[in-house]
């Protein structure tokens, strides 16, 4: 699996090219993108085409490639394969018969905007593409406005107005965000600010609606509730009794901690802990 540059073609490694140069054959989402970048490096590997149209009939013949022991790289237009892209298929069956997966890592249009939005901080979640409609929208968008983690999300240009009009609706009008679009290429942007600011700019043409989008969302802001004494260590010795619960249901004592860390806000080291609470 070879990450491919998500737009500037100067980002390819060095591993990456090494990689399609030695293979015999290269299996591409779009093999006139895939030429453009061999172009580039004057790599002159065989090109067949596998995407989510591919039927069976393709995945098995690539299938008795490798079996018969020869080397396969796979390729999508942009970034890494199966990260909402082709090639989860392919990776899973030949995964599933025995054979070697070897990931060669690259640019990342998740990462460059987790980095670039500044405000992503240390923890948050990547949902790829939103559901258009319907009930399983609704249901993820809720998600993504209760989730105490900023979101990662992927959306085409033409349906990201409606996207950030849901959002704003959902996670509130000044929940934070930005839209990184064009992302490594010529007419890169990022645009930083609550959401409902992020509406109003694509309305103004501020944001223009072409390119590749990718929307980070703020965190859910959390209320910091003041406890006595008592009721803090009550709440103390309640979440141990939790931890204790899943230790003996076989987790580590880390994770357990970690797991009510999260669920209650308590400290994971306390939680940790095996001592009585201190007053």
């Amino acid at each position: 699996m070879v990450a491919t540059p998500i737009g500037n073609l100067g980002d390819v490694t060095l591993r990456a090219l090494d990689t399609l140069r030695s293979v015999p054959l290269i299996a591409a989402e779009d093999t006139r993108i895939a030429r453009r970048l061999l172009a580039r490096y004057e790599i002159g590997t065989k090109l067949t085409s596998f995407h989510a149209q591919s039927g069976p009939a393709r995945l098995g013949e690539l299938l008795e490639h490798l079996r018969a022991g020869s080397d396969l790289a796979l390729v999508t237009d942009a970034g890494t394969p199966t990260v909402s892209d082709p090639g989860a298929d392919i990776v899973g069956a030949w995964a599933g018969e025995g054979g070697r997966v070897v990931p060669i890592p690259g640019a990342s249009a998740v990462l460059a905007a987790v980095a670039a939005s500044g405000i992503a901080g240390p923890r948050w979640s990547f949902e790829g593409f939103l559901p258009r409609s319907g009930r399983e929208r609704r249901d993820r968008l809720a998600r993504v406005a209760a989730d105490d983690r900023a979101t990662v999300l992927f959306e085409a240009p033409t349906r990201l107005a409606a996207t950030l009009r849901d959002l704003a609706a959902v996670c509130g009008a000044d929940r934070q965000g930005a839209v990184c679009r064009e992302l490594t290429k010529l007419h890169e942007q990022i645009v930083r600010g609550p959401i409902h600011e992020l509406v109003g700019a694509v309305g103004r043409g501020t944001i223009p609606q072409r390119g590749e989008v990718v929307v980070v969302v703020g965190p859910s802001p959390t209320t910091t509730v003041e406890l006595s004494r008592e009721e803090a260590r009550e709440a103390l010795a309640d979440g141990r009794a939790q931890v204790d619960a899943l230790v003996s249901g076989g987790l580590t004592r880390s994770e357990a901690a970690r797991r009510v860390a999260t669920a209650t806000g308590l400290s994971r080291r306390a939680l940790y802990s095996t001592d009585e609470a201190k007053g």
